[in-house]
């Protein structure tokens, strides 16, 4: 018998959480593991008591054309990182693991090369959690330690002379 790895699993487990997501664009899910136990979870969907893009029918960065990766301050969503994060008490968050997996909302297929955007990567960071595992494929992930974030700080690209 072939059995799913531990990061598969847990992967498995983060994908089934992207089906909540009410993104017109991506479907995001996220949870948090530390010592074998799942802390919290979370997908990317409007504020609770705001209205989802998904009820709305239309998302303003598609309508407006922005590609991925710019302008969030228009995007209706808390991303899923950061809702894992608000539901997980602190001390539990240190030195644990969180799981990520994307699904392209219109196709429902995984898509590969996904990342943290720079603020869901601050939060991940002062939360304590160690390392981020992406999923790309079915069997495939990429596993990050967050320290690499720490070191190679993206937030100063272009600034300072770097």
């Amino acid at each position: 018998m072939d059995r799913v790895s531990k990061h598969n699993y847990y992967l498995d487990i983060a994908e089934t959480v992207a089906e909540r997501s009410t993104c017109l664009r991506k479907m995001y899910g996220a949870i948090i593991v530390k010592n074998d136990s799942i802390i919290s979870t979370g997908y990317n969907g409007a504020p609770r008591g705001r209205k989802n893009c998904s009820d709305l029918g239309i998302c303003m960065r598609d309508k407006l054309g922005i590609p991925r990766g710019e302008r969030y301050e228009l995007c209706r969503s808390v991303h899923a990182e950061a809702n894992a994060i608000i539901a997980a008490p602190r001390d539990q968050m240190l030195g644990a693991t969180l799981y990520m997996v994307c699904v392209n909302s219109k196709t429902r297929e995984l898509e590969a090369g996904t990342s943290s955007c720079m603020m869901c990567k601050r939060q991940v960071i002062n939360a304590g959690i160690a390392q981020v595992v992406v999923r790309d494929t079915k069997d495939t992930f990429r596993v990050i330690d967050v320290n690499e974030w720490i070191e190679n700080d993206d937030s100063l690209s272009g600034v300072f002379g770097y």
